[in-house]
């Protein structure tokens, strides 16, 4: 059977807004003002992270509710039926993130931080910094692959399909597939605070977000959309207090090897391009349109990064190697998925002339 392309009505994508397209002068200001708070403030920031309750840190769990929730009021998980529209799309999407994007990023930490940037990172916190990458890589993109996907002309409704089908993978398969990473680098976590995780940062806000996107759309999609750009600054701003927060408790660490920053980078630079590559280079195997293909690369490539940050203070804390590694995933995400979204729009052509007709 062959498969054609309906001629769609291009449409100017739309602009990413001052934050998104900031994201990373804004992470950098944080960065800076972290470690000057830090160092000038340290009984404060102390104090923080001494507020917890059963491993949680309680202003950290407030604030991830905060960043969190407003982007989950965007995904529609009625969208699930549309699946069988685009299943060949679907499928790789899901093979790239729960088969590939996870195993790939623990066997580049394995390579990078563990054998070739060892001699040049602190050894108590090796296995600190695997972790990170591969709670980055364990949490599929929610929020910003709409953007990627604008930028690209990517369908909306497969965008959304497939982050609503993600996100209900993510609240079982998230877990078991950090413990069994986790368990192979030789890194035991408990299980009852990885679970913890779990029901805090993706099942409570999930809940929480579609009965409010529910009672909303009761009353009008105008007073959806009217909602959802009053309280976008809440998760910009609890964004970027997380950042301040966890960069007064790194700073000690970053002021002493300024290059780990830059070698954490390495291994999620990596993976964003190989599993961009890969999705995209499947779906034209497959025969998907090049609308289908961008969504579904985007997300392999890009991460639910306030989940990450959220699961490695949880799991090892602020000053770790693992939530500094996460972080680094949030400084990068922007320019690096622009050079992503570039190259698709760039190569639609190339695309196109060799999926099968």
């Amino acid at each position: 059977m062959s498969t054609t392309f309906a001629i769609e009505k291009p449409t100017a994508p739309a602009p990413m807004s001052l934050f998104e397209r900031y994201l990373t002068v804004w992470v950098l200001l944080c960065i800076a003002a972290g470690i000057a708070l830090g160092q000038l403030m340290p009984g404060v920031f102390q104090a923080v992270g001494r507020m917890e309750y059963a491993k949680v840190n309680l202003p950290v769990g407030l604030l991830i509710w905060v960043m969190i929730i407003p982007m989950l009021l965007k995904v529609d998980f009625g969208s699930l039926h549309q699946v069988s529209q685009h299943w060949k799309g679907i499928g790789i999407t899901l093979f790239i993130n729960w088969a590939v994007k996870p195993f790939s990023m623990a066997l580049l930490g394995w390579i990078f931080i563990r054998q070739v940037f060892a001699p040049y990172l602190p050894a108590n916190q090796l296995d600190s910094y695997v972790a990170g990458l591969i709670l980055l890589a364990a949490a599929p993109c929610t929020a910003m692959v709409f953007v990627w996907s604008r930028l690209t002309g990517g369908n909306a409704l497969f965008t959304l399909s497939q982050v609503a089908l993600n996100d209900a993978i993510m609240v079982f398969a998230f877990a078991p597939i950090v413990a069994l990473l986790l368990g192979m680098s030789s890194i035991i976590v408990p299980w009852d605070t990885l679970i913890t995780s779990v029901v805090l940062y993706i099942v409570i806000p999930v809940a929480i977000a579609q009965l409010w996107r529910k009672l909303l759309l009761a009353k009008g999609q105008a007073s959806f959309d009217a909602t959802l750009a009053r309280i976008g600054p809440w998760s910009i701003s609890a964004l970027l207090a997380t950042l301040v927060l966890l960069f007064a408790f790194q700073g000690e660490a970053i002021i002493k090897q300024p290059l780990v920053i830059a070698m954490l980078a390495v291994p999620i630079l990596i993976q964003v391009f190989f599993n961009s590559s890969l999705a995209y280079w499947l779906n034209r195997r497959a025969g998907e349109s090049h609308s289908v293909a961008c969504p579904s690369a985007l997300i392999g490539a890009s991460n639910f990064f306030e989940l990450a940050v959220a699961a490695a203070i949880s799991l090892f804390g602020f000053d770790s190697g693992a939530a500094l590694a996460t972080v680094v995933g949030v400084l990068i995400e922007v320019p690096v998925m622009l050079l992503v979204v570039r190259w698709v729009n760039a190569s639609k052509g190339w695309y196109e002339r060799g999926a099968r007709v």
